[in-house]
């Protein structure tokens, strides 16, 4: 092994170790109780609340997927998809975080959004619970997925290891410091992860643009690709079996395809998908004040809007600099990778890298932690056996735990995945079947327990049709 990956090796070593101890440190509290481990006692700060919310929701996604999008289709689909997020960060955090708050201790001291929505309808049969419930297994399954595949490029990218073997220990770690520390943990770590992620992204967008003789420079170069630079069309690029073309050295484009509004305003819809984001809908119900939820707005807000401008303008300025280095969609999510080991110094490149396992963690970490409360607390608990303590009911969620984590690494076994894509089937997923409920369920007090049970199953099995 040469000098220069043994110090990103350190670097990402010194990383998880913190992580680690993150995990260690709560395990106490996490073990006194399932209302600890699964929400934390509600006890999170404004800083903690927003930035767990942020950074449990972005995952690898942010700095391998959109980035990714942006270098292999130009500016249309990434700056759209960026903007629908944006706008979609605020109202949730306007409408939904306090209301949700304050409703989900009224609602039996709800601890997660099944638990919420049984309590709200007044079930005796826990119907909507068990729908809930099984929805949440099934898209946190493929959203960690998702995760897995992200730390498994990283891997295999960095080390030139095999991609599985690569995917398999990033998947055994996050599961291992979720399994002792549980929610405060998690919620802890994604803080700093989410610190670590906005460093990572300004620091290779300041130096991307840099390198690239500014911004400027940047912007000539990326009109002169057909569609690239425009917002109302999507660059093509010239593919032969799944491979972009090259011609005297340079990637070859096509004619660019028009962005209509109709293509608009589909993409924007992004945004509403936070309605229904589990991830992020638990944030809110454990902040220790419904007051604070203002300030924790403007903080996501600000942190939301940066990185995800960052994100899309690495992902134009990385093709800029480096035209012909991924000539396939899938590979094309490296670039954030291959600009950070570019741009610094073995150990500085290990310490922004760290950035995408941070977003990685952040994200896997949430998506099992709450896929293992629905099935232990809503359908073992509330259904198979009522009558099971607390100590038990921990240990059913730390099983199932386990068992989710072996069905996503299962799912991201295709080193081809598209995480972009792998993350917008399960985001159409989680806000088809919760967005409408959430709300209905918030601000209109005649919403039946019918008309959820509709909602919900309509809109799963719309994502599946």
């Amino acid at each position: 092994m040469d000098m220069d990956k043994l110090q990103i090796i350190i670097a990402m070593v010194i990383y998880i170790s913190a992580v680690i101890g993150i995990g260690v440190y709560y395990a106490k509290r996490a073990n006194e109780s399932s209302h600890n481990y699964l929400i934390g006692g509600r006890s999170l700060g404004p800083w903690v609340t927003a930035m767990a919310a942020e950074a449990s929701d972005m995952s690898g996604w942010l700095l391998m997927g959109l980035p990714g999008i942006a270098y292999w289709s130009g500016l249309g689909e990434a700056f759209w998809t960026a903007l629908g997020l944006c706008i979609g960060t605020y109202l949730n955090w306007l409408l939904v975080a306090k209301r949700l708050r304050i409703y989900s201790h009224i609602a039996g001291d709800a601890i997660t959004i099944p638990d919420f929505l049984s309590n709200r309808f007044k079930e005796d049969k826990k119907v909507i619970m068990t729908i809930a419930a099984l929805f949440i297994l099934v898209f946190f399954s493929i959203y960690a997925a998702s995760c897995f595949v992200a730390v498994g490029k990283l891997f295999s990218m960095l080390f030139g290891s095999r991609y599985v073997y690569s995917m398999i220990v990033g998947a055994v770690f996050v599961v291992s410091y979720t399994f002792i520390g549980g929610f405060l943990a998690e919620s802890a770590s994604d803080f700093m992860q989410g610190v670590i992620m906005f460093f990572a992204l300004t620091v290779v967008l300041v130096s991307g643009i840099f390198v690239a003789g500014g911004i400027s420079s940047v912007i000539e170069k990326a009109k002169a690709i057909p569609g690239f630079f425009d917002i109302f069309s999507i660059a093509q690029p010239k593919i032969i079996d799944g491979v972009q073309q090259i011609e005297n050295g340079k990637p070859v484009f096509g004619e660019p395809a028009k962005y209509d509004w109709l293509s608009i305003i589909s993409i924007l819809s992004w945004g509403l998908g936070y309605f229904g984001m589990p991830q992020v809908l638990v944030k809110f119900m454990a902040i220790n004040k419904s007051s604070n939820i203002k300030f924790s707005r403007r903080i996501a807000t600000v942190w939301v809007i940066i990185s995800l401008a960052a994100a899309v303008i690495i992902g134009i300025t990385g093709r800029i600099l480096y035209p012909s280095a991924f000539l396939t969609q899938s590979v094309s999510e490296n670039i954030f990778i291959l600009m950070s080991t570019k741009f610094f110094i073995p150990i500085f490149a290990g310490i922004v890298l760290a950035g995408i396992l941070a977003a990685t963690i952040s994200s896997a970490d949430s998506y099992l932690l709450i896929a293992a409360s629905s099935f232990s607390k809503n359908i073992f608990q509330g259904i198979l056996k009522k009558e099971a303590d607390d100590r038990t009911v921990l240990r059913m969620t730390r099983l199932t735990l386990l068992v989710i984590s072996v069905i996503a690494m299962i799912i991201a076994l295709d080193e081809n995945s598209i995480i972009f894509r792998v993350v917008s089937f399960a985001w159409a997923g989680f806000g088809a079947t919760f967005g409408p409920i959430i709300l209905f369920s918030l601000f209109w007090e005649r919403t039946t327990r019918a008309g959820a049970i509709a909602g919900m199953v309509s809109g799963g099995a719309t994502v599946f049709i």
